[in-house]
């Protein structure tokens, strides 16, 4: 039996994967901000990364990104997937890790999700199961 067990945490995954998971977030969001890719799309468009979900042997990264205001995501996950190589680089070198993590890149549809639930708990008929009802005291 192996004396060192991975606790789960409450989001999912092991503590050591998140926390390696927010590692590589740092970096790839460093790399980003200081214009380390050079693509005239990459170089047009903020990019946000939200999350980054590591596989239980760290050698799977994968890369939630979302252009700012949602637009040209298509064009901005072929540039990203593009660079891929280049960013595993960088990834290597920013994080020290045994292994430089194979990534792939995935839209993050957290926002959209969340803008369809505003807009849902907007509805006139939650609207009105929100309202206190009169006869009750």
């Amino acid at each position: 039996m192996p004396r060192h067990h991975q606790k789960s945490s409450p989001s999912g995954g092991s503590t050591r994967s998140l926390r390696v998971g927010e590692l590589v977030r740092h970096a790839v969001a460093e790399i980003f901000s200081q214009g380390g890719v050079h693509d005239p799309v990459l170089e047009t468009h903020l990019i946000t990364v939200p999350e980054v979900r590591m596989s239980p042997d760290l050698k799977l990264a994968t890369i939630y990104v979302m252009p700012l205001g949602g637009r040209d995501e298509k064009l901005v996950l072929d540039a990203l997937e593009h660079h891929k190589r280049f960013l595993r680089g960088e990834i290597a070198r920013r994080v020290n890790l045994k292994y430089a993590p194979d990534i792939r890149f995935r839209i993050d549809e957290r926002f959209a999700e969340a803008e369809r639930i505003d807009k849902l708990l907007r509805t006139p008929a939650v609207q009105k199961d929100l309202e206190p009802d009169p006869d009750q005291d």
